[in-house]
């Protein structure tokens, strides 16, 4: 298992360990600011090879915000460790998240975010945005950081492999490529599809992101705005 970490827009590092076994890529995402952010930690039996990729580019004891999309094992499995390591860290979570699992899981009180509501680092401003169901759980939600359009989309646009950090290259055929492949192999589909995923999704092209920071495969580089358009069909087609 080697984790490996890149640069993939200033200030932002994509730390990556891809599981031979599986055929998948964790990634996680360091942002370097007044008030340094993770977003995901990982499994937690990733935890020491993560917190040494982030010591290649800041103190990891410096981290002041942890957030992501929802509570499950590769998005918040190390957490307690972070904040163990990380004495001013807090999570930064929706109120869903905060009482239904976080409060309980950390022993502490996350900062509880809005729909909408901004949470500034420094140089950079994050939007919390809610989205139940998308990509998953009652909990999700996603981050947008304002000054370099970067949507942190979790789960969405899930590709299996090995790929390169950053794409310019279409990332939605992949992301097709994988659910078929997950339901040839009898896998439950990670997606719910409801009657607010189109909604959720065309909500979060509107943003026009110029950077999709994706956890598993390649980060997309270029029209984001088309490329979630073009994933909110392919959702429909494959499990709408």
């Amino acid at each position: 298992m080697k984790t490996t970490i890149d640069e993939i827009a200033p200030d932002l590092f994509r730390v990556c360990t891809y599981l031979s076994k599986i055929n998948l890529q964790f990634n996680q995402f360091l942002v370097k600011d007044d008030e340094p952010l993770l977003y995901h930690t990982g499994l937690r039996g990733m935890f020491p090879q993560v917190r040494d990729a982030v010591a290649k580019v800041l103190d990891p004891a410096a981290i002041r915000w942890i957030s992501f999309s929802h509570f499950e094992s590769d998005e918040c499995g190390s957490l307690n460790d972070w904040l163990s390591l990380a004495p001013r860290a807090k999570v930064a979570t929706g109120v869903v998240g905060a009482l239904v699992n976080i409060n309980d899981f950390t022993g502490r009180h996350a900062r509880i975010l809005a729909d909408g509501e901004v949470l500034a680092t420094g140089s950079k401003r994050f939007r919390f945005l809610e989205t139940p169901q998308v990509p998953h759980a009652w909990d999700a939600s996603l981050l947008f950081e304002e000054t370099g359009a970067t949507l942190f989309c979790s789960d969405l646009l899930l590709q299996t492999g090995n790929p390169s950090p950053l794409t310019v290259s279409d990332i939605v055929e992949p992301a097709r490529q994988a659910l078929l492949d997950y339901e040839a192999g009898r896998l439950a589909h990670p997606y719910p599809y409801t009657r607010r995923t189109d909604a959720t999704l065309q909500k979060l092209a509107e943003l026009e992101p110029r950077l999709l920071a994706t956890m598993h495969g390649s980060s997309f580089t270029g029209d984001g705005a088309a490329a979630l358009r073009e994933a909110a069909r392919m959702y429909a087609e494959v499990i709408g």
